[in-house]
């Protein structure tokens, strides 16, 4: 089979005036058709029905063997009754037949499967051409007169555009990949058997059509001859459309790029009924006509009625009137049919096709054709279909709501979108599978689908999942010569075999253009390689010079309006036939949030770009105000801005828009800010952009040395804070980017009024030292680039800008970088954070790239994420699990400051990290806690790619202190007062600070919760202290350890030191469960169990486990007595206090197993805080929890240490343990021992748990309940 991908582009010029030079027989055609009215013969199936073949006759003797019947499968007569088909060929010769065609209708794999012989495809077309050939060959020597063979290529049975399925619009049981593949088998055949053109006929789906025009095209390019193309439609009905839905003329454009020798109709309708159909297609093209219609309409029975004499008649009157230059029959039609057509056309001038039909039109379609010519007003590409460029449609793609989100698409039809734009660049969804699904629904809905539609993507791989569903001609969005000339021929060759229009974004191997000399050479290079190279017509390229971001507070940003204006106008007149095209919104970026003044810009905007040659643009359709409806000062502010005429353009638009937009409140400059005190004045400034008095302010600051020592504590303290809430206000888009530039030029201000002194300080500090080594005058050195494949800059540079200008040492690698410069350049730079920028998808998968590689070379530097496309979800979930340090999402550019600050402040980092990567961790199970269309591995699979410990090559497993188990009675509660971690208590009490006051005892410190949590603190140390001392608590703990091996997902418990083999009996077994939902593709990591941890049976490594259960005694009564006697908050504290200290206990008992009972982390030193954040070696997971989520377990613990007996600690019935304040669990002791969550799981695993527990599934599936990938009541 020949491959279908990588392969190159076509470097010959496919116009159909070239064609004839690159193939004789197609300028030998075109000769003949021009003097005469071919003939092509009649139906075949006709004819073969005549013969009253049963079934022994299909099968002959090489099939008489064979399992499903045969009767009907005409095709395969060219292998059984190969005579029947020969004489059949020559009977339509001799009655005057110029073409005739192979008996391949049926002859692809896909529709000889219903015969079970889908593997004879090749042979079948190769024997049927071969028959064809001689048939012709042979009447050609007998009459002198040149006979052609066109080999059929039919639509197969099943379709690309249509659902089977009523309730599932967007299923489809065949794919175009499939369909190439099936097309290209079959026209190999056709093509070694000796077939003289190639005819794709009867097509009632276009996108089947173009599958297998996509295949022609590889075998042309790749191994054959090129030979002439006929293609012929099928208008099913009165309505003139196709069963798919297209009309004639749509069709038409739809196939066009394969420059078809000739393009008409056939089967479903007679002569008559065809008319019209065929006259409008005749005015669609500059191809020759091709007609063979049935033999009139069916009758009841199915037949044809229409007489030889009938059909010649009508077909002779399109001959007359000029209509057509190929005709011949079709279903009904019998060589009686094909000599009276041949005689009636005889003496009939051809048609001649129209030399210059729609030469300056750009043609695209849908269901309906949509042309776009010289007088064609500006075209709106509906842009709301886009999960980058709206909320409301990212939300509904994103939860699989697809059915909802048509209605967006629908709306934008209605509201005046000429084509609809349709973009799945979210780095979460993937993307491929999202475009085909959304356009197989459009595909579903007529009212949508009768409009072209513009492919958008960065990845190519999801604008080809789109063109493969697409039945019209669309717009491709985009490529570039961002990559080279090679990559850029190559996509453009693939984009011209699928029949689309091409955007060509103004980008190249140096970046994006910016000024309007770059953005013309561009595109003028671009051009030239389309047309000369790759053989585009010129009307299907759409230049985007790049709309860039306007008003943004950076003076080289302000003319950037101008130069697209002025590169449309050179490119339109430079380029002929070239189109121009932009994305709107770019322009107004930085007003985000501010929907009347983007408005008007993009109307002001557009009314100056349309009349220098823009043609088109993606817009929201409906929400562009027109120009002379603006209000006047609105307009002139806004024309100001585009055309740079006024330096204070952008602060007087946004004193407008405060002013005068709705609900905005008016603002009034006063001074009475400055009767605030200092800190509150300089946050004030920041956000205000003033930088009048900041010197002043900060000088103010500084002469507090009590409160300020040093002159960074000005800026890690006021400074700082003010930054804080200008990236809070950003984010909430209550402030816009010129102003977030303005605040980092404040800041930038007072940083460098500062810095004097913060030299001399550090050489102070030097000369107190001795030490000679100069120290850094920056707050931190900051690694910024645009990743490998994106050349998209603009965000990046604000974001080095406002570093800058906060005393940051930016070091900006620029774009295009690939992943070993950036950290060879942050190594030799010393960085202490690398920030990564990308605007298109496939920048996420060079980030998680990046961070991988990272990780490899044991790299410890931040990583920051940022630009458009990405996200914290997608960092939460694809790049943070990569790298072990910090790897953070910055929103924008207002909060890099804050971030970059809090990774370089060492009394902050390790807390600031530790927050993040609860976060993150909780984003990463609520994401895959929502996918409805989670996958899974089967449990073999997951198995195989369990936690595999080279267990032989590692230090053998420390034996315990002891074996069997140890009691704790009345255990020193006052030990475990420094193990307590608070966290969760004020959590009971619902008191949660804002970062950086998260936690304790930074949780004081906040000035929303912070008295109260120090008020319930209070009260809580008294009561705890109280309850100690009196006793009213007590403490009861044990811990056991045993011998222990696992043996798949188990792990078997023996009985002191025995010598275990595979057939030991053990004490007891401990049921893992083994984490099946199938990762990111990206990902290396195992599939966890809890046995992974413990040495296996048959390894010959002798292991242990251990168990515990510590519970404290006595709240429960206290409680009550608390409550009887009304004290409710009394009630909730004892209980409180009681759960802190069993947890206490837990971390305290843990502790002292690892250094002293276990003893496998004898040197073990940490602190408190660095417990809680489990920064030591081994795990001690409980059952019930996520890395054992069966509260069943429990059992078998209790069973094997007698716990309840020992302790008094008892399961209730519901396995939940008493006192309530107890805590239980197993200790695993190997470095490589993780918590982890097992997640979602299948039903071969329960069933598989049960039988390994003894337990019915019924029961394991109640138990196992909120982990069941499946719902177990269906």
């Amino acid at each position: 089979m020949l491959p279908l991908h990588n392969m190159a582009p076509t470097n010959a010029v496919q116009h159909s005036s070239e064609a004839g030079w690159r193939c004789p027989l197609e300028t030998e055609l075109r000769a003949v058709l021009q003097q005469r009215i071919m003939v092509l013969d009649g139906g075949m199936g006709t004819m073969i029905q005549q013969h009253k073949l049963e079934e022994e006759d299909f099968r002959g003797d090489e099939f008489k063997d064979h399992p499903l019947p045969l009767k009907g499968n005409n095709d395969l007569l060219s292998l059984t009754q190969p005579d029947v088909i020969r004489n059949i060929h020559k009977d339509y010769l001799l009655a005057g037949a110029d073409i005739i065609e192979t008996n391949t209708f049926s002859s692809t794999s896909v529709a000889q499967t219903d015969y079970g012989l889908e593997h004879m495809a090749y042979r079948l077309n190769k024997a049927s051409a071969e028959l064809a050939r001689r048939a012709a060959d042979e009447v050609t020597k007998q009459t002198g007169c040149k006979r052609y063979v066109a080999g059929a290529v039919g639509p197969t049975n099943k379709t690309l555009s249509v659902s089977p399925s009523v309730e599932r619009p967007d299923f489809r049981n065949i794919t175009f990949d499939e369909l190439v593949e099936c097309y290209s088998e079959q026209v190999r055949g056709l093509l070694d058997g000796g077939a003289d053109i190639l005819l794709v006929e009867t097509i009632f789906d276009t996108a089947n059509a173009k599958a297998a025009l996509f295949a022609i095209d590889l075998l042309f390019e790749k191994s054959y001859e090129r030979k002439p193309i006929f293609i012929s439609g099928t208008i099913v009905d009165r309505s003139g459309r196709t069963l798919s839905g297209q009309t004639g003329e749509a069709f038409v454009v739809s196939v066009s790029h394969m420059n078809p020798l000739c393009i008409g109709l056939n089967c479903a309708l007679g002569a008559i009924e065809m008319r019209p159909f065929i006259e409008a297609i005749g005015k669609s093209t500059t191809a020759f006509i091709i007609c063979y219609p049935n033999a009139g309409l069916p009758n009841t029975f199915g037949g044809y009625d229409e007489t030889p004499a009938v059909t010649a008649s009508n077909l002779k009157e399109f001959a007359t009137d000029g209509l057509v230059n190929i005709v011949g029959g079709c279903c009904g039609t019998t060589p009686g049919h094909i000599r009276a057509i041949s005689e009636g056309v005889k003496h009939c001038q051809p048609r001649v096709p129209a030399a210059d039909i729609y030469q300056d039109y750009m043609l695209l379609s849908g269901l309906e054709p949509f042309r776009i010519g010289p007088y064609t007003n500006f075209v709106n590409i509906g842009e709301r279909c886009n999960v980058a460029g709206s909320r409301k449609f990212a939300k509904l793609i994103m939860s699989g709501n697809y059915e909802e989100a048509l209605s967006i698409a629908k709306a934008q039809v209605e509201m005046g979108a000429q084509v609809l734009d349709i973009n799945m660049d979210e780095g979460m969804l993937e993307g491929p599978s999202a475009m085909a699904r959304f356009c197989n629904l459009i595909a579903s809905e007529p009212d949508i689908a009768r409009v072209p539609l513009c492919i958008d993507s960065s990845n190519f791989s999801v604008i080809e999942a789109g063109l493969k569903c697409c039945q019209g001609k669309c717009i491709v969005n985009s490529i570039s010569l961002k990559e080279g000339e090679e990559e850029f021929l190559h996509r453009a060759g693939t984009v011209k075999r699928y029949g689309a229009a091409v955007v060509v974004m103004a980008f190249d191997e140096e970046g994006q253009a910016a000024d309007t000399d770059r953005k013309v050479e561009i595109c003028t290079r671009a051009y030239e390689l389309l047309v000369n190279k790759v053989g585009f017509d010129p009307n299907d390229i759409i230049f985007d010079p790049n709309i860039l971001t306007i008003g943004t507070g950076m003076e080289e940003h302000n003319d950037y309006a101008i130069y697209f204006i002025r590169a449309t106008k050179v490119i339109k007149e430079k380029l002929p036939k070239a189109r121009v095209s932009g994305g709107l919104s770019n322009l107004s970026f930085s007003f985000r949030g501010m929907e009347a003044i983007r408005e008007a810009m993009h109307g002001a905007f557009l009314y100056h770009a349309i009349k220098d040659g823009m043609d088109m643009g993606i817009v929201n359709a409906g929400n562009l105000p027109v120009y002379d409806d603006i209000d006047k000062e609105l307009l002139s502010l806004c024309e100001n801005l585009i055309w740079n005429r006024d330096a204070e353009a952008t602060e007087k638009l946004l004193a407008y828009a405060q002013n005068n937009v709705k609900g905005a409140k008016k603002v009034v400059q006063t001074d009475e800010w400055r009767q605030a005190n200092v800190e509150e004045r300089l946050e004030y400034a920041l956000i205000k952009g003033i930088d009048k008095y900041v010197v002043e302010d900060v000088e103010e600051c500084k002469a507090q040395v009590d409160r300020y020592t040093r002159p960074l504590h000005i800026i890690e303290g006021p400074l700082m804070n003010g930054m804080k809430v200008v990236g809070d206000l950003f984010g909430a888009g209550k402030m816009f980017l010129p102003q977030v530039i303005k605040s980092a030029r404040v800041m930038k201000k007072a940083v460098g009024y500062l810095i004097p002194f913060m030299e001399k300080e550090r050489e102070e500090m030097m000369a107190l030292s001795g030490s000679t080594e100069e120290m850094d005058p920056y707050q931190g050195t900051i690694v910024l680039a645009t990743v490998k494949g994106d050349v998209h800059d603009i965000g990046k540079n604000i974001v080095g800008v406002v570093l800058g200008c906060n005393n940051f040492r930016v070091i900006d690698l620029g774009v295009m970088v690939p992943c070993d410069r950036i950290l060879r350049e942050a190594i030799t730079h010393k960085a202490d954070v690398i920030g990564l920028s990308g605007l298109i998808t496939p920048s996420l998968d060079e980030m998680i790239y990046v961070a991988k590689e990272m990780e490899r070379l044991g790299m410890t530097t931040p990583l920051l994420i940022g630009g458009a496309t990405t996200s914290k979800m997608h960092t939460a979930v694809k790049i943070a699990p990569r790298y072990t340090s910090p790897a953070i999402h910055v929103l924008d550019a207002s909060r890099s400051v804050v971030v970059c600050s809090q990774l370089l402040d060492e009394a902050m980092r390790d807390e600031y990290f530790e927050d993040l990567k609860e976060e993150y961790e909780e984003i990463r199970q609520e994401h895959y806690d929502s996918l409805k269309d989670r996958r899974y591995l089967s449990l073999s699979q997951a198995r195989d790619k369990a936690l595999h410990i080279d267990w032989l090559s590692l230090p053998q497993p420390v034996r315990p202190q002891f074996l069997g188990t140890r009691v704790f009675e009345c255990y020193d509660l006052h030990s475990l007062l420094a193990f307590i971690d608070w966290k969760p208590f004020f959590d009971v009490w619902q008191l949660r600070g804002k970062y950086p006051n998260r936690g304790y005892p930074k949780i004081f410190k906040d000035k929303a919760v912070g008295v109260e949590a120090r008020r319930v603190f209070d009260e809580a140390q008294q009561m705890l202290n109280q309850l100690i001392d009196g006793g009213s608590l007590t403490g009861r703990g044990l811990v056991g350890f045993w011998r222990a091996q696992s043996d798949g997902d188990d792990i078997r418990v023996y009985k002191d030191d025995v010598a275990v083999h595979s057939d030991t009996e053990p004490l007891g077994t401990f049921h893992g469960l083994r984490q099946q939902a199938k990762k990111d593709s990206s990902s290396s990591e195992p599939y966890l169990c809890v046995s992974d941890f413990v040495a296996p049976v048959d390894s010959g490594v002798t292991d242990y486990i251990g168990v515990f259960a510590v519970g404290v005694f006595g709240a429960e009564e206290l409680s009550q007595q608390f409550q009887a006697n009304g004290d409710d908050y009394s009630s909730i504290m004892v209980k409180a206090l009681a759960d802190r200290l069993a947890e206490a206990f837990a971390e305290e008992l843990h502790a002292r197993v690892r250094k002293e009972l276990w003893g496998y982390s004898t040197d073990e030193a940490l602190q408190a805080s660095d417990l809680h954040r489990i920064r030591y070696q081994g795990i001690r997971p409980a059952a019930g929890y996520p890395s054992q989520p069966d509260h069943t377990e429990k059992s078998t613990m209790w069973s094997l240490a007698g716990i309840q007996e020992k302790t008094g600690i008892y399961l209730t019935e519901s396995l939940a343990m008493m006192p309530a304040a107890s805590v239980s669990g197993l200790y695993f002791s190997h470095p490589k021992a993780s918590y982890f969550a097992v997640g979602k799981i299948t039903k071969e695993q329960v069933e598989d748990y049960a039988a390994r527990k003894g337990m019915r599934v019924e029961e394991a599936e109640r138990w196992l309940a909120p982990i069941l990938g499946y719902d177990s009541e269906a």
